[in-house]
């Protein structure tokens, strides 16, 4: 006969689910995580550190910029109910495989915060004033400086360069070297290249993209296509975003190796954090059932746009 699951075995198996960090991979590359002990943060730290000076007339100490962003943190909740029948017969395992969906479904929460905002990045402001991703960013010596790019496809120096829905193999990886080489031209507020150590970056495209970005970035050794590939000094990965289904033109590519990240991922102290309706409770004798309840407080905002490039492919 089988042994009945408890609300501790349900509870232990989520936190152990929850603890695999099965969401998406590509987060910790261009996220920052922070922890949080109130309701919002802020962040005056958003900008660029100093550059070396010749020592004259003593140090020049740089503050932070007046530019800051506040994260202000929002309540997230998923709640399952499960009968106590199911829970007493359970001989397949289904409770448990439920509870793991319910752990899946929470780490991969915050690649739907991210998506969203990267959806909307035409859009949403950043911490200068700006959209995201926009054509006119501008701080101190900068310059205007735009990370909202067009790709004209018959401008490439490819022969058949395909459209702008589906693109050649040849003409995409010329695509993603301009987004690569505008996030390398980036300058800080004080006129001085923020980008020019970079080598990892991450090109986010979305499913109608997917076979054509993976063929970029994969090409066979010892081909012509090789020999061609003019993204050979960087390392660059590609990563198919589901969420982004409604683009079917464009693209963005990610700084992934800088110290500073394009997003900022903040979670008050604690975490997630499940509850329960079980043994003995009002809940179970009134509807023979017991409900599981995770919830935390978080929230996902823009951080540096300067590690950042969408990139809209035209005829």
């Amino acid at each position: 006969m089988p042994t009945k699951i408890t609300s501790r075995a349900v509870i232990g198996e989520f936190y152990r689910r929850l603890a695999i960090k099965d969401g998406a991979s590509w987060l910790n590359a261009l996220g920052m995580f922070f922890d949080s002990d109130q309701a919002s943060e802020e962040y005056p730290w958003i900008g660029d550190a100093p550059v070396m000076r010749e020592w004259l007339g003593g140090r020049h100490a740089k503050g932070f910029r007046e530019n800051s962003i506040t994260v202000k943190n929002k309540h997230f909740e998923a709640t399952i109910e499960i009968l106590v029948r199911l829970m007493r017969r359970d001989k397949t395992g289904q409770v448990m495989v439920r509870i793991g969906e319910l752990a899946t479904r929470t780490n991969s929460h915050w690649a739907s915060l991210v998506s969203t905002l990267i959806l909307n990045a035409e859009a949403s402001v950043a911490y200068d004033g700006q959209f995201f991703f926009d054509t006119d960013h501008s701080e101190g010596d900068s310059g205007v400086q735009s990370n909202d790019i067009a790709v004209s496809l018959a401008a490439l120096p490819v022969a058949a360069p395909g459209t702008p829905t589906v693109p050649a193999v040849a003409a995409f990886q010329q695509a993603i070297l301009k987004a690569v080489v505008q996030i390398a031209s980036f300058k800080d507020d004080q006129g001085e290249p923020m980008n020019e150590m970079a080598q990892e970056f991450l090109v986010m495209v979305p499913p109608s993209l997917s076979f054509v970005a993976a063929n970029a970035l994969t090409v066979p050794r010892g081909t012509a296509l090789e020999e061609q590939n003019p993204l050979g000094e960087f390392r660059i990965t590609p990563v198919t975003n589901v969420r982004l289904g409604a683009w079917t033109d464009k693209f963005a590519v990610f700084r992934a190796d800088g110290e500073v990240k394009p997003f900022i991922l903040q979670e008050e102290d604690g975490g997630v954090q499940i509850k329960a309706k079980a043994e003995g409770s009002e809940f179970e004798f009134d509807n023979d059932a017991h409900q599981y309840g995770v919830d935390t407080w978080r929230e996902a905002a823009y951080g540096y746009w300067q590690h950042a490039c969408l990139a809209t492919l035209t005829a």
